[in-house]
C-alpha cells in the first residue's frame, strides 16, 4: 500500500530484456532496502529481488508490461519512487496500491501563476472514474483533478501541479506526447462495482447456477 508522495528519484542503471518482460536495476538513495520489500516505480508496485550497494533490481512481468509505461524505460531514465506505506504512517495523498489501471497520454503544459497545469488524455473506460475534485495516481504521484472533459470519445483531464510537486518528481522531465501510468482511485472502483455491476464482458459468468457441494 502507498499513498502517492514521492520519496526520491532513482535512477535506471540496467535493463535486462527479454521479449515480454525484463529485469531493472534502480540507483536510490534509499537505505536498509530489504529483500522482498514493495518499492512502486512510477507508480508501479515491484518487488526488490537484489540488492547490490545502493542499487536494487526488480522483476516487471508481461503482465505489467503490457499494462504500463515501464517498457519505455531505458538507462539513464529518471524514475519516481515510494517504499510501502507504514501501518503506523501518514497518508499525505490518497490510497494507491501501485496496480496500474492502464496509461495515459500527456497533452499539454501551461503555466498559471505558481502552478503548472498538466493535461492528461484517458481512453473512455478509465475517464467514467474520474470526477473533478478527485484523486488520481499519475506515476505514482497522488494529485487532484481540477477539471475534465470529453474529446472525441477520450477523456482529457487537468491537474494543478505545485512547485515542490514538479521540483520532486519526473514530471517536470516529461514531454506533451509521453505516456503515463495512471491508476484510478481505489473508492471510485468498488463504488462503481457496488453500483453498477461487473464491467466485464464475462460478467454474465456471475449468473449461472453452479452446482451445491454443501451435504
Amino acid at each position: 500500500m502507498f499513498t502517492g508522495i514521492i520519496e526520491t528519484l532513482g535512477t535506471v542503471k540496467n535493463i535486462s530484456r527479454m521479449t515480454k518482460a525484463f529485469s531493472i536495476q534502480i540507483e536510490t538513495d534509499f537505505e536498509k532496502l530489504v529483500m522482498g520489500e514493495s518499492i512502486a516505480v512510477n507508480g508501479v508496485c515491484l518487488t526488490v529481488c537484489s540488492i547490490e550497494g545502493n542499487s536494487f533490481t526488480a522483476d516487471v512481468t508481461p503482465e505489467t508490461y503490457s499494462r504500463t509505461s515501464l517498457s519505455d524505460l531505458h538507462s539513464g531514465s529518471h524514475v519516481n519512487l515510494e517504499r510501502a506505506m507504514k501501518a503506523d504512517g501518514r497518508f499525505g495523498g490518497h490510497i494507491v496500491s501501485g496496480h496500474i489501471d492502464g496509461t495515459g497520454r500527456l497533452v499539454a503544459f501551461t503555466k498559471d501563476e505558481n502552478a503548472v497545469n498538466v493535461q492528461v488524455a484517458v481512453e473512455k473506460s478509465l475517464g467514467e472514474y474520474l470526477i473533478e475534485k478527485g484523486s488520481v495516481a499519475v506515476d505514482g504521484i497522488s494529485l487532484t483533478i481540477a477539471d475534465l472533459k470529453w474529446s472525441s470519445g477520450d477523456c482529457i483531464f487537468t491537474l494543478a501541479v505545485i512547485p515542490h510537486t514538479w521540483s520532486n518528481t519526473i514530471l517536470s522531465e516529461k514531454t506533451a506526447g509521453k505516456k503515463v501510468n495512471i491508476e484510478i482511485d481505489m473508492i471510485a472502483k468498488y463504488v462503481r462495482q457496488f453500483t453498477q455491476g461487473p464491467k466485464d464482458k464475462n460478467a454474465d459468468l456471475m449468473q449461472m447456477n453452479f452446482p451445491n457441494f454443501h451435504n
